[in-house]
């Protein structure tokens, strides 16, 4: 038996719709699997009642089949589904890396990606790669066509999850098929300041590049309160604050010293619209982990 522990991830970032993508410290998802000749799923913890066992349904089931690669499969969820932080990623991403090695089947970590992403397919409906990337090789991620740039960065970030649920089928419905050209101008120098912030695990040009005007205010009006909590967030100390992945949970970049000031003020921003949420005081970490 193997047991894989694979985080919770923030995809987009603002600029980088359908690129970026970060691996977080926490929450996770903790998977543990056992060789079998046939997969069977069982799933317990956060939102588990609303994820399908078959495993044609199921996101690893997805990876188990692609991988030839059979197994009595735990899911543990740590990270709600229709989060926005990349919940069946997080099955994904450790169901990939743990049958890669339970089967000794030799792929490398960037090689998993596409194959991970097969099983985000089974719930979003496309093989994306922003969140199982980060999932699977940990810090902040560029996933093209052309494969995946990985950097190793320490950035602090509140992730505030509130108790709204948006799907990512919902979301992508609301995403505008055109753009101006100013707006993409603005797009690029937003992304390359975020992309360098990284590289020099600098919080305030990591906040500067979440800025977006083109997908975000669309799936704004998905997130009851956004605005409030974004404001409330930028007062608290936050350099930059954009929603996580398709929402509703929102993200912050930060310094460290703001961090607890910063999960405070979106929760009583939430709170003030009588809505629940929960607050993770977090950072860009590792991917996925072997036991």
């Amino acid at each position: 038996m193997l047991t894989v522990r694979a985080p919770a991830t923030s995809a987009n970032l603002g600029s980088g719709f359908d690129v970026f993508g970060a691996a977080l410290e926490r929450p996770a998802d903790v998977v543990r699997l056992t060789k079998s000749d046939r997969t069977t799923i069982e799933v317990t913890g956060a939102g588990s009642q609303f994820i399908p066992e078959d495993p044609e349904k199921n996101t690893v089931g997805a990876v188990a089949e692609a991988l030839d690669a059979p197994a009595h499969i735990r899911i543990d969820k740590g990270v709600r589904p229709a989060s926005g932080l990349g919940s069946s990623a997080a099955s994904a991403a450790a169901a990939a890396v743990g049958l890669n090695a339970l089967y000794d089947r030799g792929y490398t970590r960037e090689e998993l990606v596409p194959i991970a992403a097969k099983g985000e397919a089974v719930v979003s409906g496309d093989a994306h790669d922003d969140n199982v990337a980060p999932s699977i090789m940990g810090g902040f991620t560029i996933a093209t066509d052309s494969g995946v740039t990985q950097i190793d960065a320490d950035i602090p970030l509140v992730a505030c999850l509130p108790d709204i649920v948006v799907s990512t089928r919902d979301a992508r419905r609301v995403v505008p098929e055109h753009a101006r050209v100013e707006q993409l101008i603005e797009t690029v120098g937003n992304a390359a300041t975020l992309t360098t912030g990284m590289h020099r695990d600098d919080p305030s040009l990591v906040g500067r590049g979440m800025h977006d005007t083109v997908v975000t205010p669309a799936r704004a009006k998905l997130i009851d309160g956004y605005e409030t909590v974004r404001e409330a967030a930028l007062d608290a100390g936050a350099t930059g604050v954009t929603i996580s992945g398709a929402g509703p949970t929102v993200i912050a970049a930060c310094e460290d010293r703001h961090q607890k000031a910063i999960a405070s003020a979106m929760l009583d921003a939430f709170g003030e619209r009588g809505v629940d949420a929960r607050a993770y005081q977090t950072r860009i970490g590792r991917g996925a982990q072997l036991f």
